[in-house]
């Protein structure tokens, strides 16, 4: 039912250029075995990639993740990687305060919105974390043995 993607640096970097000079190859294969923790890549997930040439879905689900947990862990060469977790509430300037909040978002939401990548991988499953309904076995009578069969 769904997709299995290999990773590919070389076109992870060309999407991503701000991580190029933060992010090595052997970390980006390190992010993207993380980021399947997130997105099954076993051909277990909701995901169900057009036929080829089509581009992918999952590797572009899987891209935005690896981006995600590369700008938590390693930043990039536009943003740092910054300790605060959640969206920033508040600020002064003289003593340098700040203060966040979670939002208050269902589930785990809020760990996508601490990153633009996060964000965009959360909207694009949007259509992914709705319930699936799958019938169990049916019940029915069979006349001939005068009895349920399962």
């Amino acid at each position: 039912m769904g997709a299995v993607v290999t990773f590919d640096y070389t076109a992870w970097s060309a999407r991503y250029p701000e991580f190029n000079s933060t992010v090595t190859e052997v970390q980006a294969n390190l992010y993207f075995a993380e980021a399947q923790l997130y997105l099954a890549n076993d051909g277990s997930g909701p995901v169900c990639d057009p036929p080829p040439p089509a581009p992918s879905i999952q590797l572009a689900l899987l891209g935005m993740l690896t981006a995600h947990i590369a700008q938590l862990n390693a930043g990039s060469s536009i943003q740092p990687v910054v300790p605060l977790v959640g969206r920033i509430n508040n600020a002064t300037e003289g003593s340098v305060t700040v203060g966040t909040d979670g939002l208050n978002l269902p589930g785990t939401a809020a760990w996508y919105t601490q990153t633009k990548y996060g964000l965009a991988f959360y909207q694009a499953t949007a259509a992914y974390r709705t319930f699936r309904y799958r019938p169990g076995p049916r019940r029915v009578f069979d006349p001939l043995f005068q009895r349920r069969v399962f």
